[in-house]
């Protein structure tokens, strides 16, 4: 397939890219900044406000996988231009270009937009997607692991030193950068289910406890480490402390303190993929043992 991709540059969107190009596709990714040259890859200089740019990365191709997105931002103008805004860029090119299909990578955060600023951007831009008229399908992956991560990486340091600070006691479903590079390859496909909503995982059953996920940390990183379960009141202090020290690199935001102490983020079975269409192939346990040597390998931990 010639495939457009949004947010190549990111985590996902690497995973994405070289997913595509080992399967024998060919890409065009969206980009800011000059990037390396590969065989089967054009990148298209521009951004989600430049509709020139949007419509060279939509020319002629068989299917679009926005995974572009905002996860930080200062206030609600920022999630929508980058969540809301972006998207409807990205659908309007993709409608005029002739390129039906559309695979757009959401979040569960969308499932309790009341929660935070960054949650209901992603359900609007859901909206905006199952009203577009376009061959689209939603995927809502769940906590995304993997080699290149920084936003868990903090968590891998914690369980080196011995002591997790997890938010107050609930559950979350993981998966794979490279498990959910492959569904979205997947979905691209011509015949691959249409206007669903998807929420994949790593296959394990009502998902993790955060005590449970401590656990699998300490055994990634070769150390016994305690998993603390921290009052929310804690983790809003400390969110105004890291945006106070960090400003825009601050990674625990009020905003994203308000959905990580939701007790639920565990993949819905009325939303699972298809069997014979995808299933996770990486355990977590490997998985995220395989993360903390990559971050060893790269200095990051």
């Amino acid at each position: 397939m010639k495939l457009a991709i949004t947010g190549g540059t990111g985590f996902v969107g690497q995973h994405l890219i070289e997913a595509a190009l080992g399967a024998g596709h060919s890409v065009l990714a969206l980009t800011r900044r000059p990037q390396p040259a590969r065989e089967g890859l054009t990148w298209i200089d521009g951004s989600l406000s430049d509709p020139a740019s949007l419509e060279r990365l939509i020319d002629e191709t068989d299917a679009v996988i926005h995974a572009a997105g905002v996860l930080k931002a200062r206030d609600m103008t920022g999630f929508e231009l980058g969540n809301v805004t972006g998207t409807l860029a990205v659908l309007a090119a993709a409608t005029a270009g002739g390129t039906t299909r559309f695979v757009h990578v959401s979040s569960l955060a969308a499932r309790q937009p009341q929660l935070s600023l960054y949650g209901a951007s992603k359900a609007k831009a859901e909206e905006l997607v199952e009203e577009s008229g376009l061959d689209w399908v939603i995927v809502r992956p769940p906590a995304v692991y993997g080699s290149g991560d920084r936003e868990t990486l903090d968590l891998f340091k914690m369980a080196r030193g011995g002591r997790i600070y997890m938010p107050p006691a609930g559950r979350l479903s993981l998966i794979h950068v490279d498990d959910l590079a492959r569904l979205l390859l997947a979905l691209a496909e011509p015949g691959a289910p249409a206007k669903v909503v998807l929420e994949p995982d790593d296959g394990r059953p009502n998902g993790w406890s955060h005590r449970e996920f401590g656990d699998a940390l300490s055994r990634a990183v070769g150390v016994p480490a305690r998993t603390v379960s921290t009052p929310r009141f804690l983790l809003a202090i400390g969110s105004r402390l890291d945006v106070l020290l960090r400003r825009e690199r601050a990674k625990l935001t009020p905003d994203r303190v308000a959905y990580f102490c939701h007790p639920d983020w565990v993949v819905s079975t009325q939303h699972g993929v298809p069997d014979r269409l995808w299933h996770p192939r990486i355990e977590t346990g490997q998985g995220l043992a395989a993360t903390a040597a990559w971050y060893r390998d790269q200095g990051w931990l």
